[in-house]
């Protein structure tokens, strides 16, 4: 059975699915409350009042490690609670949740983690080289050392949420619902990328940067159908926001960190920003990924029929 289809062996009906994730909505907000203590705590201090901060101001109001730390900490409580969801309401194993494989393919997580991570890596060195002028130093050896050390241990959370709900639980509970693969595809591309129109780089750049966000939806959905199963985008998500914290920040981004460059440059919405990426570097990073695990079949991976299979040939969980 495909990555979706062995989804119909679980508790699949929707109004699951719509449960479920309200029930992590709740976690992620109850992980929000420490966050939102320090920031108010931090708005007495000053004089002023939480709730006359603008979004900008109340993500940069603490100071950047303890800001991303606690900024974080809501998606370690969103996993816990995704993993409680998908085991008691669907009595799924995290196996099911994450491959159509046997075991998870660790492999497969660390060859995107490594190889996204040095061209990603390399691409902002090479824009440093190019355009010296768009940054400044920032690196502070010890600030940096304790970003580091928060990065590592809960980015990869982060980015592990993200996949788990959207192009895991979301991409099977409509797979099943809809029984063909084109329309979880789209969906969970759309919700990912409205999960992120509120972030200060749409308020910056403007909603075209959304092309951006759907655009990196979708490509994460077609390596995960194509796949089956979403270990290349556990590891390409990880590195992309790993590297990303530690490199580089700017004032205006959803990240404010220590890291070593700043980027100062006036923000504008690109080729580089929208183009290259989505329509340039993803299709060729899906080519890469294609050769590399001998990726066949396209048009029924991505737009075929989700078709249940036989009961005699599985065992229905009641």
């Amino acid at each position: 059975m495909d990555f979706i289809q062995q989804a119909f062996k679980i508790k699949h009906e929707f109004w699951r699915y719509l449960i479920g994730s309200v029930i992590v909505i709740i976690g992620a907000v109850v992980g929000q409350i420490p966050f939102t203590v320090a920031a108010i705590l931090k708005a007495v201090e000053k004089g002023g009042s939480v709730f006359s901060m603008t979004e900008q101001e109340l993500m940069t109001s603490l100071e950047p490690n303890l800001n991303l730390f606690l900024m974080l900490l809501s998606f370690v409580f969103a996993l816990v609670t995704l993993f409680l969801v998908v085991k008691y309401l669907h009595k799924q194993t995290i196996i099911g949740l994450t491959t159509a494989r046997k075991k998870i393919d660790w492999k497969r997580i660390w060859f995107a983690f490594i190889f996204w991570g040095i061209i990603s890596s390399g691409m902002v060195l090479l824009d440093y080289y190019l355009t010296p002028e768009s940054y400044v130093w920032n690196f502070e050896l010890k600030r940096f050392l304790i970003l580091a050390l928060i990065a590592i241990l809960l980015l990869p959370i982060q980015t592990s949420t993200e996949e788990y709900i959207f192009r895991g639980y979301l991409m099977q509970g409509f797979g099943t619902l809809a029984k063909n693969r084109w329309f979880p595809l789209l969906m969970t591309s759309l919700i990912f990328g409205g999960m992120h129109f509120f972030n200060p780089e749409v308020d910056k750049l403007g909603t075209l940067v959304m092309v951006y966000y759907i655009g990196t939806g979708l490509f994460l959905g077609i390596i995960t159908l194509m796949d089956e199963g979403i270990e290349l985008a556990l590891g390409f998500h990880a590195a992309n926001n790993l590297f990303g914290a530690l490199l580089v920040s700017a004032d205006w981004t959803v990240l404010q960190t220590h890291s070593v460059f700043k980027d100062i440059s006036e923000p504008g919405v690109g080729f580089n920003d929208i183009v290259l990426p989505v329509f340039v570097i993803f299709p060729i990073i899906i080519f890469i990924f294609a050769k590399v695990y001998k990726w066949t079949n396209w048009k029924e991976k991505l737009f075929g029929k989700v078709v249940a299979p036989q009961k005699e040939n599985y065992k229905v969980i009641d």
